[in-house]
């Protein structure tokens, strides 16, 4: 294949797959900070696949992973951009989920320019625990590689091997949603576009430090 092509579907998967983030991650985390934090939560194991879509055209802008297993609550969050004070990460895996951090995690997703799909399905413990080793084992994914990155944790997963391998957003929501099981809700709020700015609302209010 012609070097030219492949450059060109490189710039297309950046360009439609999203995830792009530009900005520089900060460092991991520390073992202990993460084990620190870490929070069991008393439903049932279950994954939950965020798809965050724009409101004027319908494309997929990026793609994460929830996974609530018997030892704890994590996100794996591909080449994400929502990071604040008093959640450890470690290689795009997001500690202590707490039902406040949850709720806020999501919300800053929602805003004027994007709603969030969320689509939630329960699993057996040694399904929830094996999608976390495989998270927490996968390390930082470079950007545009969200969904790709995610579909691929997925597909090792028993009774996911139906789910497609690709970079789009949408695509992976679309498998998803044909799997036994699954629930589905959206999320749509009007903040503004700048998620910095509900970062920061929100380390205020829960008295975190600033990064």
């Amino acid at each position: 294949m012609r070097l030219d092509l492949i450059a060109l579907g490189a710039a297309a998967a950046l360009s439609l797959a999203g995830c792009a983030n530009v900005n520089s991650p900060g460092p991991d985390a520390s073992p202990g900070e993460a084990a620190a934090a870490a929070y069991r939560h008393n439903g049932p194991p279950a994954l939950t696949l965020y798809t965050m879509l724009n409101n004027a055209t319908g494309a997929g802008a990026h793609t994460s992973l929830m996974i609530n297993a018997p030892s704890q609550r994590v996100v794996f969050d591909p080449a994400g951009s929502v990071r604040f004070a008093g959640v450890p990460e470690i290689g795009d895996v997001l500690y202590g989920i707490t039902p406040q951090i949850k709720q806020f995690y999501e919300s800053a997703h929602a805003r004027s320019t994007y709603h969030v799909r969320i689509q939630r399905i329960e699993v057996s413990p040694e399904i929830a625990e094996m999608a976390l080793r495989l998270a927490v084992n996968n390390g930082a994914v470079a950007p545009a590689q969200c969904t790709s990155s995610t579909s691929a944790i997925l597909r090792k997963l028993p009774g996911f091997q139906s789910l497609g391998s690709t970079w789009f957003p949408r695509n992976l929501a679309e498998d998803f949603a044909r799997l036994p099981g699954v629930t589905e809700r959206k999320l749509f709020e009007d903040d503004a576009d700048d998620k910095s700015i509900a970062i920061a609302e929100f380390e205020q209010q829960i008295g975190a430090p600033a990064q």
